[in-house]
């Protein structure tokens, strides 16, 4: 950053906007702004006189709240920030905080909700499939039972078969089978 003696001039004219600014008096000129101990690292002081005076420097207290009051017009002159321009003795001014444009409650409040929808409709789906289960299994036996013809021997009737596990009559099943020739 070159400092050199436009920049001296951009920074006392930014200093008297500040205090004409501050004090609401048009008296205070470029001239009533002194440099003093300026470095190359583009260190120094500076003191503001009054120009009715002439000799008489501004107070500290009022250059402070001039300089607070205007910081953000003069850091945006230099194209610096509160962290590369840095006032001793004038604490830096604060940005407000970043408010989002949606509230948390509200992004809180929209996650619950999808949360208790997608649980309802993972409720209804499954009911709904469960019950269409339970009616065709019951439609199955339905049609099961019609197909069994009931038989009818010496007048009783007989039990109807089990078609899918299948029958096994127990006159023939016999424990010595052993002895059963094929």
């Amino acid at each position: 950053y070159a400092w050199d003696a436009n920049e001296e001039y951009l920074f006392k004219a930014m200093v008297a906007f500040a205090m004409r600014r501050y004090s609401s008096k048009s008296t205070t000129q470029i001239s009533n702004v002194l440099l003093c101990n300026v470095t190359d690292r583009v260190s120094f002081w500076f003191v503001v006189t009054d120009s009715s005076k002439n000799v008489t420097t501004v107070p500290g207290s009022e250059v402070e709240a001039a300089i607070r009051m205007n910081r953000n017009r003069i850091n945006s002159a230099f194209l610096l920030s509160d962290k590369t321009l840095q006032f001793l003795k004038i604490t830096s001014t604060l940005s407000p905080p970043v408010e989002p444009s949606t509230p948390v409650w509200l992004i809180v409040f929209g996650v619950v909700l999808c949360l208790v929808v997608a649980g309802i409709i993972f409720l209804v789906v499954s009911g709904i499939q469960k019950h269409k289960k339970k009616n065709k299994d019951s439609t199955e036996r339905e049609n099961l039972e019609e197909k069994v013809e009931v038989t009818l021997e010496n007048g009783i009737p007989c039990e109807a078969l089990d078609l899918k596990a299948g029958h096994i009559n127990g006159v023939f099943a016999a424990d010595d089978e052993r002895f059963t020739s094929l």
